[in-house]
C-alpha cells in the first residue's frame, strides 16, 4: 500500500489474462502509486484516457496533479518532461501518434538523449517517451507511421517495443525505473489483443525473448510482427519445418547474444519488420546477424518488411504489411538441401 495526493492506493499483486491495453494501464497506475515522482501527461491523456484510452481513469483515481492534459504541441511536452526530469520527477509523456511525435523530435535528440553525456552523468533524464506506432487499424498516413529506427539510430536513447501483454507491463515498469531515456514504441494493432500478465513479473531492458523453439530456422521480429511470425511457424510446423522465433523487443541496446545464439543454433535467418526496408532496423539487423554468423549460415539472411513508400491508405494496408504468407516464402527461399534434393531428382 502507497499513498497518492493523501488517499490510500492499493496496488496487490495480480495475475490474469487482459488486453496490451489494460496491461499499460495497469503499469501507469501501479508506478503511479509506488512512487511520487512519477507523472503522466500528454494530449487528451487526463478526462478523456487517452484516444486509445490507455490512460483512463488514472486522472480520475490520482488527480490531476499525477495524470494531466496538455496543449496541442508536442515540442512543448517535451521540454515540459526535460525541465521535470532535471529537477527529480519521472515524467512519462504520450506522443498521440507516431507521426505526431516529429515536432518533439529535436528536444529528444538534442536534450533528452545527450544531457546525460553532456553532464558526465550529473544529470539524467528518467523520461518515458510513449509513442503508439505502426499499422493494421485502418488509418491513415500520419496516424500508422513506423518511425523506431529515428530513435534507434540516436545515441543515448533506449528502445523498446512489447508484442504481449505480459511484456507490455514488465517492460514498461522496467523503462519507469530507469534513470535514463526509454522510448516505448507501442504497437497499435496489438492494443486488443489479450495475453496473461503477471505484476511480479520483471523484465530487463536490452533482451531479446525466445518466443518459440525450434530448429531449422530463426524468424528475428518485433512488436506487431511477432505474431505475424508465430504465425508462419505454426504454419510451417504442419509442412514439416521447425521455426524458432526471437522476439526483439528492444532495438536499442540490442541483444546480440541472444540473436547470435539462435541463429548459429539453425543456420538460417529470416527479419521480419512491418517499416519500410531501406535503411531500417531489419537491415540493421540483418547485418549484425552476418557479421557475428556469417559462418554458421547455410544462406542469405532473408528480410520481410513493409515497402519503402508512405504507409498505404486504409484498403490498401492489408498488402503493405507483412504477413504469413510472405515470411513464409522467404523461408522457402533459404536453399534448403530438401529442395537441392527434389531438383536434382
Amino acid at each position: 500500500m502507497t499513498m497518492a495526493n493523501d488517499i490510500e492506493i492499493e496496488t496487490p499483486h495480480v495475475v490474469g489474462t487482459m488486453t496490451m491495453a489494460a496491461a499499460i494501464n495497469r503499469a501507469l497506475a501501479d508506478a503511479i502509486a509506488e512512487d511520487p515522482d512519477v507523472v503522466v501527461f500528454g494530449e487528451d491523456v487526463g478526462a478523456l484516457g487517452g484516444v486509445f484510452r490507455i490512460t483512463d481513469g488514472l486522472a480520475e483515481r490520482f488527480g490531476e496533479d499525477r495524470c494531466f492534459d496538455t496543449p496541442l504541441a508536442e515540442s512543448g511536452i517535451m521540454g515540459t518532461a526535460v525541465g521535470m526530469a532535471m529537477n527529480g520527477m519521472r515524467p512519462v509523456v504520450e506522443m498521440q501518434f507516431d507521426a505526431f511525435a516529429l515536432p518533439a523530435f529535436e528536444q529528444v535528440v538534442s536534450h533528452v538523449a545527450k544531457m546525460g553525456n553532456r553532464t558526465r552523468g550529473a544529470v539524467r533524464m528518467p523520461i518515458v517517451i510513449r509513442i503508439p506506432f505502426g499499422g493494421g487499424i485502418g488509418g491513415v498516413e500520419h496516424h500508422c507511421d513506423s518511425s523506431e529506427a529515428y530513435y534507434a539510430h540516436t545515441p543515448g536513447l533506449t528502445v523498446v517495443s512489447p508484442s504481449t501483454p505480459q511484456d507490455a507491463y514488465s517492460l514498461l515498469r522496467a523503462a519507469i525505473a530507469s534513470p535514463d531515456p526509454v522510448v516505448f514504441l507501442e504497437p497499435k494493432k496489438l492494443y486488443w489483443s489479450k495475453g496473461e500478465v503477471d505484476t511480479s513479473v520483471t523484465a530487463d531492458l536490452g533482451t531479446a525473448r525466445i518466443a518459440r523453439e525450434g530448429t531449422d530456422v530463426t524468424v528475428l521480429a518485433y512488436s506487431a510482427m511477432v505474431p505475424v511470425a508465430l504465425e508462419a511457424a505454426e504454419i510451417a510446423a504442419s509442412e514439416g519445418r521447425s521455426v524458432q522465433v526471437i522476439d526483439v523487443r528492444s532495438l536499442s541496446p540490442f541483444d546480440d547474444a541472444t540473436v547470435t545464439a539462435a541463429v548459429r543454433s539453425t543456420g538460417r535467418a529470416v527479419v521480419v519488420a512491418e517499416a519500410p526496408g531501406y535503411v531500417s532496423v531489419a537491415s540493421e539487423i540483418q547485418a549484425r546477424v552476418f557479421e557475428r554468423c556469417f559462418e554458421y549460415l547455410e544462406a542469405p539472411v532473408r528480410r520481410v518488411t513493409g515497402f519503402d513508400t508512405p504507409f498505404a491508405p486504409p484498403k490498401l494496408e492489408h498488402w503493405y504489411l507483412p504477413d504469413a504468407d510472405r515470411v513464409l516464402d522467404a523461408i522457402d527461399s533459404l536453399h534448403w538441401d530438401d529442395d537441392a534434393e527434389g531438383a536434382a531428382r
